[in-house]
């Protein structure tokens, strides 16, 4: 038993705990030591409750285990919530000094599933202001920097999540996916990320539960038995969210043991090529590649029959809208727009632009996307993508203002790689490919899998994993 309870896997220190070979006082005191370490950093973790409440917490999920009670899996781990979701006790301030002083009624349902496990929410990890843009930062918390060189960017909007996984100041972490959410910071910090089919992690509360669809909450850990055990306490139907998925949650926490050989893959290096793309990039996804054929895969070339710009105007036309519904009572009060950052106000005037018949036109594109998928997977059981356009890219910049020498017209330009997956409402996760470009950073790649087919996504992703050890193995300094 190691005497550093976070160096443990999520699966392993739950073991310890309930087998009583760990207490969750030591757990929380060895967790609190190491923020109090690393934190300070990175700033990944920027909401905390105090330390005699969170010991006092411990204090009682260990006289539980003494009357023989466990709550969960999650009995007695330390859990900090990423800043867009809504933990009882704690502000939700979803990055926006508009927000600071908000205190949520409710725990969102994710954050209810893991309590109710047995988890110990212990603070809130940073986002970008209103979870726009794949780059961590905004006025009220500042900026997270990535876990590797803390002078790039920790990649976003799970951003403060990922990294606080990276440097084992969390067992498992949440985050979410619009667009690359739960991919991109997990690519550059060398963990996993899983953005789940649609409606498997049902969202709640919400004020609108059947257009809002693209955006999706998720697991993030650093091995995939860790990500699939978070996954089955998040999943689930619940009643108040109709489009939500009625398979039993239960199945993510089964063993993910599968024999790989013969598996097809896809891999959309066509798409991928055409897109701006910083050197090294496809050299690391080329590592990737060759993982799985160690593993007996059968890789070939795949070909997205959907152009690039009709892929971008889609995810424009949906992405205008989706935001501009959600942030217009702002941008109509003069007093809290002046508080909005440019991309946000971009996004809503994009969304007021937007006429009734545009919007129908973005989604009937998103079907057309949806359906070129479905056409792939009639030939192959996964598809392949870099999860990232680029490595991680100064902590200082707003985003890239170009990649490769090609102007990147918008905030989230840079990001083209992942919206396909996004809008195909197909499970996607982020694996680490490598380390490569100018400073050795990290790099992931998608495996993207048939719609609902997050279990077999799952077991591919752990065959990969089991391949790749000493991309895994490579830890962030300090960590």
């Amino acid at each position: 038993m190691t005497s550093d309870p976070t160096i443990m896997d999520a699966v392993e220190l739950s073991a310890a705990i309930r087998a009583r070979r760990l207490s969750c006082r030591e757990v929380m005191l060895a967790t609190l030591a190491r923020i109090d370490r690393l934190n300070p950093c990175c700033n990944a973790i920027i909401t905390m409750r105090d330390r005699d409440s969170l010991l006092a917490e411990a204090d009682l999920r260990d006289a539980q285990l003494a009357r023989g009670e466990v709550m969960g899996w999650m009995h007695g781990l330390p859990h900090a919530v990423k800043d867009l979701a809504h933990a009882k006790g704690l502000p939700s301030s979803l990055g926006s000094p508009l927000f600071a002083a908000t205190m949520p009624a409710q725990d969102s349902l994710i954050v209810e599933r893991m309590r109710n496990a047995g988890a110990i929410i212990i603070g809130k990890t940073n986002v970008p202001e209103f979870g726009l843009g794949s780059h961590t930062y905004n006025p009220l918390h500042g900026v997270t920097r990535n876990a590797y060189d803390p002078s790039r960017s920790a990649g976003g909007s799970s951003g403060g999540a990922a990294v606080a996984l990276a440097l084992r100041m969390l067992p498992v972490a949440d985050g979410g996916d619009f667009g690359g959410s739960l991919r991109n910071p997990a690519a550059w910090n060398n963990v996993f990320g899983l953005r789940p089919s649609m409606g498997r992690v049902p969202y709640w509360p919400s004020g609108e539960s059947f257009i809002n669809q693209l955006s999706t909450e998720g697991p993030m850990a650093r091995n995939v038995p860790d990500l699939a055990l978070l996954l089955s306490t998040l999943a689930g139907r619940d009643a108040r969210v109709p489009l939500s998925l009625d398979d039993p949650p239960e199945a993510f926490a089964q063993p993910l043991e599968m024999d790989p050989r013969g598996t097809r893959i896809g891999w959309l290096g066509e798409y991928a090529a055409a897109l701006p793309t910083e050197p090294g990039v496809l050299e690391v996804c080329q590592q990737a590649l060759a993982r799985l054929r160690d593993i007996g895969c059968e890789v070939e070339e795949a070909r997205l029959p959907i152009p690039r710009e009709q892929i971008w105007d889609t995810w424009l036309g949906i992405r205008h809208w989706l935001v501009m519904n959600s942030l217009l009572p702002l941008y109509q009060d003069p007093e809290k727009r002046r508080h909005l950052k440019p991309e946000a106000v971009w996004e809503v005037e994009g969304g007021l632009r937007m006429s009734a018949q545009d919007t129908l036109r973005a989604s009937a594109g998103r079907s057309a996307i949806y359906q070129a998928f479905l056409g792939l997977f009639a030939r192959f059981d996964a598809l392949v993508l870099p999860s990232a356009q680029c490595f991680a890219f100064p902590a200082e910049w707003h985003w890239p203002r170009e990649i490769a020498g090609t102007a990147m017209d918008t905030y989230h330009r840079w990001m083209e790689v992942v919206f396909p997956a996004s809008l195909s409402g197909c499970p996607a996760i982020s694996v680490p490919a490598g380390f490569g470009g100018a400073l050795d950073l990290p790099m992931g790649v998608q495996l993207i899998a048939p719609p609902r087919q997050d279990l077999a996504l799952l077991r591919l992703a752990h065959a990969y994993a089991q391949a790749s050890g000493p991309v895994l193995s490579r830890l962030p300094p300090g960590a």
